[in-house]
């Protein structure tokens, strides 16, 4: 199989990590694997991601950012 042939694998720029214990709960944000800062809403990742130099057009895309321990709409503990 040539490279052309084979699935195009793509590891997001931005990583949001699980939900950390605080007032308020917040959730660390990596850009290209290094931890750049702790966020406590979308508007927050959206934020780092444009200090950055980074547009996202859909915080959806598994292609641009990957979610751990729970997607968009988690910010609390569980």
């Amino acid at each position: 199989m040539t490279e052309s042939a084979s699935p195009r694998t793509s590891t997001p720029r931005i990583t949001v990590l699980r939900v950390q214990p605080g007032d308020p709960p917040f959730r660390l944000v990596e850009i290209d694997g290094e931890v750049v800062s702790a966020a406590t809403s979308m508007t927050d990742v959206l934020t780092t991601a444009m200090a950055a130099g980074i547009h996202i057009h859909d915080l959806d895309d598994p292609g641009v950012v990957r979610w751990v321990g729970g997607g968009k709409f988690t910010w609390r503990l569980h």
